[in-house]
Parts: structure tokens; C-alpha cells; sequence
């Protein structure tokens, strides 16, 4: 199968809101295609929209998008600056795990979001987010530790969701934040 090409994410955004690849489209309210200026040089991928997001369509606008705001702030930046997305882009029922096949169908809506933006830094928020760049790899054991692949820099995190039932994980996903913030002033020419 070949991996469309898309024009700009507005396309993409279209596309995943017409979707109907899989039996997510049958229990969602609304598509969640991401968001984030089309300039934007970070980009964050979740897992999967949660009861929020179906809500209004946004990606990370429930407790943990108020977490996710509070660590961008750390790592110096704001959500203006950045494109958020999720590897799926509809709520799985009762937030469950995503499947293979929902995985699958979202695939192309996320390469496609990343050649348009080339990003220069990527946060993977989560296991799932963390296994499409690092197939196999634990998110306990890379949290917080950038990778260089070619020219752009991934930086595994832990799910900002993940503070909010695991509170002993809040200091953790601070410190990582924090820790990435020379990365990002050197890799967006700001002062850290």
C-alpha cells in the first residue's frame, strides 16, 4: 500500500475526520486530527484522544492537557509553538488501549502530519507513542533521554495522564521537561 501524499495538514485533518478505517469512527463524537501552527518545529504525540477530546475535537484539553501545558512551559514552550497529535485519532471506548488494526489505519495520518511539519524535535508522550519510533523499547528506561535520528531529536516522556493517576511520576515528568529545556532553546535558537 502506498502512503498517500498529502498537501498540508489541513488535508489531514479533513481525512481524519472523514475516516471510517477502522470501528473507531462508529463511537466517537468527533475526530481529534491534532492541532498546532503549520511553522511548528516540535511536535507531540500522544496516544489516543480521551472523553475531552472526543468532546471538542482538540487534542489534550482534559486534566492532562492542563499537565501537558504546565510541562511545556518547563521545557520552554507554549502550545502556540507546537503541533500535539496522538498515534490514534479517535477515543478508544473507556479509554482503552489502542489496537493494532486502529493503529494501523492511523498510521498514514501521522507520517503524513510529520513530513509536512519535519519537525526537529518530537515528544513521544507514552508507551505507544514511544513504541512507533522504538519498537519494544520501555518508556521506564528511555524517559527523559533524547535520541538523534538524523537530523531530528526524539525525547521519550511518560504520558502526562500517567502524574494524575500515578502522583509519585509528577517530579518525574518535571524533572524531564525541565531537563530537555537546553535542548529545545539550542534546537529552536532561544535562550534557555
Amino acid at each position: 500500500m502506498t502512503q498517500p501524499t498529502w498537501p498540508s495538514l489541513e488535508a489531514i485533518a479533513q481525512a481524519v475526520r472523514a475516516c471510517r478505517a477502522c470501528d473507531l469512527h462508529r463511537t466517537r463524537t468527533q475526530a481529534v486530527p491534532g492541532e498546532g501552527p503549520a511553522t511548528a518545529r516540535v511536535m507531540l504525540i500522544g496516544e489516543a484522544p480521551g472523553a475531552h477530546e472526543d468532546r471538542t475535537g482538540r487534542p489534550f484539553v482534559g486534566a492532562a492537557g492542563k499537565t501537558l501545558d504546565r510541562l511545556l512551559n518547563l521545557a520552554g514552550l507554549r502550545r502556540e509553538q507546537v503541533f500535539i497529535t496522538n498515534l490514534v485519532k479517535c477515543r478508544p471506548p473507556k479509554n482503552r488501549d489502542p489496537r493494532p488494526a486502529e493503529l494501523a489505519a492511523c498510521r498514514p495520518f501521522l507520517r503524513g502530519q510529520i513530513a509536512l511539519l519535519d519537525p526537529v524535535l518530537i515528544f513521544t508522550l507514552g508507551r505507544f507513542a514511544l513504541q512507533y519510533f522504538f519498537p519494544g523499547a520501555r518508556i521506564g528506561q528511555l524517559h527523559g533521554k533524547p535520541v538523534q535520528r538524523g537530523s531530528r531529536w526524539i525525547v521519550p516522556m511518560y504520558h502526562p495522564a500517567a502524574a494524575l493517576y500515578r502522583p509519585a511520576l509528577a517530579p518525574v515528568l518535571e524533572a524531564d521537561f525541565r531537563a530537555a529545556r537546553p535542548l529545545v532553546a539550542r534546537l529552536l535558537n532561544t535562550q534557555a
